[in-house]
């Protein structure tokens, strides 16, 4: 059995920083909330660095292949689910649905076209890691539950949680319109 390289090392810590987030997200402490959205901001970035440091580092692996995806959607499902929990509204309830849904009917399809011999037409795009970035900072300031350190007014207008939703529904319109190119890509052959 190889020793665990560094990139995948980092995708490991992302995986198990899920359970420690959601967690502290429900501890009855102050700013539980801003302690949370610091650890998946730390996991976010693992997320970049794996990627660099695999391929820098000429460390791409299957398990890293497989593992990486695997980590961000569970850290997307899961802190989907506590945020639509925690503020019970439609214009997080909807765009989380969508978020969700198009992760899996993605990966499905990911499955099938591997399936059929034709993976290369739903390898991760420029849209999809566009779309990404927008979701973790959407979570982050939906986690993050502070007022921002805005001068005057500002800090009314745009507190974390109004960014937050904000950057979540541009996130669902990115998630979607990513999941209609994959599935054209897939259906023109």
């Amino acid at each position: 059995m190889k020793p665990i390289n560094i990139p995948n090392l980092l995708t490991l810590i992302r995986i198990l920083l899920i359970p420690l987030i959601v967690f502290i997200f429900y501890l009855p402490i102050q700013h539980a909330g801003m302690i949370s959205a610091i650890l998946f901001a730390v996991a976010g970035i693992t997320d970049w660095f794996d990627g660099y440091l695999a391929r820098r580092l000429n460390q791409t692996s299957s398990l890293g292949a497989f593992l990486d995806p695997v980590a961000d959607k569970l850290m997307v499902a899961v802190v989907l689910v506590m945020v639509v929990e925690r503020f019970g509204s439609l214009w997080i309830a909807l765009p989380a649905m969508i978020i969700i849904g198009r992760e899996i009917t993605i990966s499905a399809l990911r499955e099938w076209m591997a399936q059929v011999g034709s993976s290369a037409k739903v390898k991760v795009s420029y849209l999809g890691k566009v779309k990404t970035t927008v979701q973790m900072f959407a979570l982050f300031f939906l986690l993050y539950e502070e007022p921002l350190p805005l001068v005057g007014d500002f800090n009314r207008l745009f507190s974390g949680t109004t960014l937050g939703i904000l950057l979540l529904v541009v996130a669902a319109v990115l998630t979607f319109w990513s999941m209609l190119n994959y599935i054209q890509s897939a259906i023109s052959e």
